[in-house]
């Protein structure tokens, strides 16, 4: 790792405090908060999947508070235009000229919420933006901003009017989360915050937008040995093979797990990956991207339950050698 080019040099301390930062809203769900933090610093994007209610948009408001960036909701409904997501070009009637008007996808964290009830015509508004990080519009391309974060909700229960996202969006999703429920106690706790004011209102930035860029990049020069890249596209080669499998995953999902790995390291304080940082965010990076064969949904099977046994049957790699920090 180039050491020299790094200014946070204690990541940890930092980290914490962000992730203490959305606790203060968010209770009881740590994992799924470092898991979103993960994501963000590997310059992916997050689809979380639950019930309404749970505190998805919550989630990503103090998300984008603690990092200092600006943050914009779109709510996705069946007659959104492409052009309200990315902007449009409007006749400026004194210079003779048009003058493009971004849309609220060109702002560093961008909340599309419900994303599937939006018609297939608008959701591929989104995939220039998720994959290349700028948009089109009018033959004229337009760089997004840096940091650039989708995150996007879905709800798994009701299904009506709704559009299923597509392999090839749900693939640009780095990894898809869920709240869940909070327990007795957190609920009591998330009570007691909200009894006189919502607690997102008192969260402040712990860093600004131009740290958090610098924290991307320190995140993508943690070392990955060969052994850990060669573990990585074997895991992949075992999901294309896999008979209860329709769709294994793809090269992009191989290199999403590789940037998540190198993130959690990271955030650990390590200038290398060690196999758990793979293993222990497999589920999360890889299930979404796998499709069933119709026999296997048939019996049962679950995309987890298919990812465990592969992760376990093969031989976890040893490292030859430990980097010095």
């Amino acid at each position: 790792m180039q050491s020299k080019t790094r200014i946070f040099d204690q990541p940890q301390p930092l980290v914490e405090r962000m992730i203490l930062n959305v606790e203060k809203v968010i209770v009881g769900k740590r994992q799924t908060i470092e898991q979103a933090f993960i994501a963000m610093l590997s310059g992916g994007h997050v689809l979380l999947e639950d019930v309404p209610g749970v505190g998805k948009t919550m989630l990503v408001r103090a998300l984008a508070k603690t990092i200092g960036c600006e943050f914009k909701r779109i709510q996705c409904t069946p007659d959104l235009l492409p052009s309200d997501v990315t902007g449009v070009s409007v006749f400026n009637a004194k210079t003779g000229d048009f003058e493009f008007r971004p849309g609220p996808l060109m702002t560093p964290v961008v909340l599309a919420d419900e994303c599937n009830r939006t018609s297939p015509k608008t959701q591929s508004a989104f995939l220039e933006a998720m994959e290349e990080k700028r948009v089109t519009v009018d033959g004229v391309g337009y760089e997004l901003p840096k940091p650039f974060v989708l995150l996007a909700t879905q709800n798994p229960v009701d299904y009506e009017g709704t559009y299923a996202l597509p392999e090839a969006q749900m693939d640009r999703f780095m990894m898809k989360l869920s709240l869940g429920y909070p327990t007795p106690d957190q609920e009591i706790l998330m009570l007691d915050r909200l009894q006189d004011r919502h607690p997102i209102d008192q969260v402040k930035p712990v860093i600004v937008q131009d740290e958090f860029v610098q924290l991307q990049r320190e995140a993508a020069m943690i070392h990955v040995d060969n052994t850990l890249k060669d573990f990585i596209v074997r895991l992949a080669l075992a999901t294309r093979e896999h008979a209860d499998l329709y769709l294994g995953v793809s090269p992009r999902a191989t290199h999403a797990l590789m940037r998540a790995a190198q993130t959690s390291a990271y955030m650990k304080g390590r200038s290398f990956v060690v196999p758990d940082d793979i293993k222990d965010l497999v589920l999360p990076v890889w299930t979404h991207r796998l499709i069933l064969t119709s026999e296997a949904r048939m019996t049962g099977k679950s995309a987890e339950l298919i990812l465990a046994e592969v992760s376990a049957s093969l031989q976890t790699p040893v490292l030859r050698y430990v980097s010095s920090k």
